[in-house]
């Protein structure tokens, strides 16, 4: 398998619809309005992401709108094909699952796992294909510039671009071409020093010194009319390094967020989703963290509505320094009858939070009761679509006021429902039959464990800034040392500032233990419906799955940079390494050959020793996990999790020799068809497409219709972006 193959997603890949008909239908006409518009909020917003992804993908965009909205994809294929030197219709369907991938992606670098992904056809036939297109035809001059301008980023695979990441570890658009890691950790220390949030900030360095950018419509620093407008834009030196703050970053798409933002409020169903949205529209409008805070709070009081949203730049994943959030808007309607088994989880989880392996001490002084729903998503604007949330993720807003967890239900019947036995690697044929029957269930409890009780759990320790404390500082002791806690979270440091790099992955693996920790117990399982032996098998797939997802995980792992590149992927990896060191031939791995004769993997799991081998290992591990987050203890955090990430050929585990037959065998992942919406004479209407790559193509030409200007704003701001990144 040659390397270049690796960069190519094969022209197999699955795509599914993410069907939610019947849930839209059941909407009044005023919730349509107010998830429209959301929605339309949530895709404009959505295209930020191509701006925080890679210097070539907005132009990449470009090109493939206009390519596109001026013929459909089977027009298209039959005047390339028919072209002289055009590509055949296997290389064409390469083009398709390209530009399919791209649009699920939003950009060229995989949402889930970071990597770049370049076309499957010769860049002379792709040319091709785009000189014999109807849009080539009607402006050959700005056709030929834009290939110009991308067709060499296209295809280029060196060392730094396979992957995202910081300096010579990868690509990057947070932060201008000429940063690396020390430019990332000065610039930490100004926005601490000057008590800013870098959620909706990028990092540029120029002749000057360091410009921090704030996500924003407003374009100068003077006062925004008629609007509360509290944002700083403080100038300094740190280590005599000059600092200055700019708002303005993808101004004109923020533009278009806020204007349907607050077309929405006019059909918001009470005055908490007013507030909310009001504060969204201000915080995008000005730049700031605090009114998306604000926004935030109003969002957690909006209990169990009937159309569920959230927006903003939320998850940090992708910064190669963990601290600025990526632009997602979700929009979606509540499904009641999954959502009930939710609640009941909820309504337990008073009863199931003593059972976590830590001292009460190390727990919230109270459990915040949240919402906690199934969702059907309607629109999903971003880089990827995760199959639950747990949000905001602002930690002083958590910790003392709240939260909600959303568990995205049409995602995970789209994501699981159709996959066939054989894609099903590395387990023995019973194993494959159990896991084929049950993973969706199996999901579904670790989903609401790992929501809820992961990422709901665990306190953070502070010295406020007039010098109280939120623990006792006398009686408190750590439970590894016995001694009393000698390190805290002082005034205004976040988890995420105070545990740079590892701090995702570390939290998802925190709280994919907890979910693994509590799945054998018989009121969790009860909950989801399952008793006696399905209960059982449930349990023992929850368990296997994870391990099994810590091999799979090799594939996320760059062994050049001996980075990860996926958050979740890592953290399973660090799961599987625990269990595998708890002995007791619990878990085994083990090269095999396949019956195609080729290296394989085995996987098998002694399900008898869950309860005595697994759990208290996990429990260990995961009370470990919890002290060192709630003491800021990030030296011992970071010495622990590095130990279990490592990757390598020494020991009883030929790690990277595995990594070959896991890329060898790897399978695609589903690709996911969304509806459009339009309004009408005030009425609604909603778009289907087929589950191919055409249809997804063809969804996103009718989203963004010529007449909306999409693809002059994003090239505007991607050549505003351009002398940063070359």
């Amino acid at each position: 398998m040659s390397d270049q193959s690796q960069y190519v997603l094969p022209t197999d890949s699955p795509v599914a619809l993410l069907d939610c008909k019947a849930a839209f239908g059941l909407l009044t006409d005023r919730e349509k309005l107010y998830a429209h518009y959301l929605s339309q909020a949530s895709w404009y917003g959505g295209l930020i992401v191509l701006l925080q992804t890679s210097p070539e993908s907005p132009g990449i965009f470009v090109l493939l709108q206009k390519l596109f909205q001026a013929q459909s994809p089977k027009h298209l294929e039959q005047a390339a094909t028919a072209a002289p030197d055009g590509p055949s219709e296997e290389e064409f369907q390469a083009l398709m699952v390209y530009a399919a991938g791209f649009y699920s992606n939003m950009g060229n670098y995989k949402s889930f796992g970071d990597t770049k992904f370049i076309p499957g056809l010769p860049v002379e036939k792709f040319k091709a294909a785009v000189w014999s297109s109807a849009a080539y035809t009607a402006d050959p001059a700005g056709t030929e510039k834009l290939w110009t301008a991308v067709s060499g980023p296209l295809y280029s695979l060196t060392n730094r671009e396979k992957q995202l990441g910081l300096g010579d570890k990868g690509i990057t658009t947070y932060f201008s071409q000429n940063c690396d890691l020390k430019d990332a950790e000065i610039a930490q220390k100004f926005l601490d020093e000057q008590k800013i949030s870098p959620y909706n900030t990028r990092l540029f360095k120029t002749t000057e010194g360091y410009e921090v950018r704030l996500a924003s419509s407003a374009t100068s620093e003077s006062a925004v009319e008629g609007m509360k407008d509290d944002v700083q834009f403080p100038s300094g030196q740190i280590d005599g390094a000059n600092f200055t703050v700019k708002r303005g970053d993808y101004a004109l798409l923020m533009e278009k967020v806020v204007h349907n933002l607050k077309l929405a409020k006019s059909y918001a169903a009470n005055p908490s989703e007013e507030k909310m949205l009001t504060e969204y529209a201000r915080s995008f409008t000005i730049g700031s963290i605090d009114a998306h805070k604000d926004g935030s709070r109003h969002w957690i009081q909006d209990k169990g509505p009937i159309v569920e949203s959230y927006i903003g730049f939320i998850e940090s994943y992708r910064d190669p320094f963990g601290v600025r959030g990526e632009f997602e808007g979700f929009v979606a309607m509540v499904n009641k009858q999954m959502s009930a088994k939710f609640a009941s989880l909820v309504g337990a989880a008073e009863d199931l939070l003593p059972l976590l392996p830590w001292p009460a001490e190390y727990e919230k002084d109270r459990f915040l009761r949240p919402d906690f729903t199934s969702l059907d998503i309607l629109t999903f604007g971003g880089s990827g679509i995760p199959a639950g949330i747990n949000i905001p993720n602002y930690d002083d807003i958590r910790q003392s006021e709240g939260f909600k967890n959303v568990s995205l239900g049409n995602v995970l019947n789209a994501q699981y429902a159709s996959d066939s036995p054989d894609k099903v690697t590395f387990l023995g044929p019973k194993d494959r039959e159990i896991f084929m029957k049950y993973k969706v269930p199996s999901f579904e409890v670790q989903v609401g464990l790992h929501e809820l009780l992961g990422h709901g759990s665990g306190k953070l320790f502070k010295k406020e800034a007039d010098g109280t404390f939120n623990f006792d500082t006398e009686n408190v002791k750590h439970t590894e040392t016995g001694e009393k806690i000698s390190s805290w979270y002082q005034a205004g440091e976040t988890w995420d500032s105070k545990f740079p790099v590892i701090s995702s992955s570390y939290e998802e693996c925190r709280a994919e233990c907890v979910g693994i920790y509590l799945s054998p117990n018989p009121q969790v399982l009860k909950i989801f419906g399952h008793e006696g032996q399905e209960a059982e098998d449930i349990m023992y797939i929850n368990w296997l799955n994870m391990v099994r997802a810590g091999v799979v995980a090799l594939e996320f792992y760059t062994p050049q940079t001996t980075a990860w590149r996926q958050a979740h992927m890592w953290a399973r990896f660090v799961i599987l390494q625990v269990l595998l060191e708890a002995g007791e031939d619990f878990v085994t791995v083990t090269q095999t050959q396949g019956q195609d004769g080729k290296p394989d993997i085995m996987i098998t799991m002694d399900r008898s020793k869950i309860l005595t081998v697994g759990k208290p290992a996990i429990g260990v591990f995961l009370r470990k996990l919890q002290v060192y987050k709630s003491t800021a203890d990030y030296p011992s955090a970071k010495a622990m999790y590095d130990k279990y990430s490592l990757v390598s050929e020494e020991g009883s585990h030929k790690w990277l020799t595995l990594r070959d037959v896991v890329l060898a065998r790897k399978q695609p992942r589903k690709m996911f068809v969304q509806v459009n919406t339009t309004v009408k004479d005030n009425k609604v209407d909603m778009q289907e497409y087929e589950a191919t790559t055409a249809g997804l193509i063809q969804s996103f030409a009718d989203r963004f219709p010529k007449e909306a200007g999409v693809e002059k704003i994003v090239a505007e701001l991607w050549e505003k972006d351009r002398p940063y990144f070359s």
